[in-house]
């Protein structure tokens, strides 16, 4: 949870929830979305466990420029 700090504290808005339908379905059911400060378009990712939704979000977030240390 500290990466939700960090965002939190370079102006970036940001949420990570799990979705009980579609974990019922099969289908991936972590989600992590993050917007504003120094991202110029909000992003998204998803994944079927939270560490798997989490590599994936740090990879986007490092892609879309901030200098994330974790």
């Amino acid at each position: 949870m500290l990466i939700l700090e960090w965002l939190g504290e370079q102006g970036v808005g940001a949420m990570i929830r799990v979705d009980a339908e579609r974990l019922r379905d099969g289908r991936p059911a972590w989600t992590f979305a993050a917007g504003g400060g120094p991202l110029s378009a909000g992003l998204r990712a998803d994944g079927a466990s939270v560490a798997e939704c989490m590599d994936r979000a740090l990879l986007r977030l490092r892609e879309a420029g901030p200098a994330v240390p974790f």
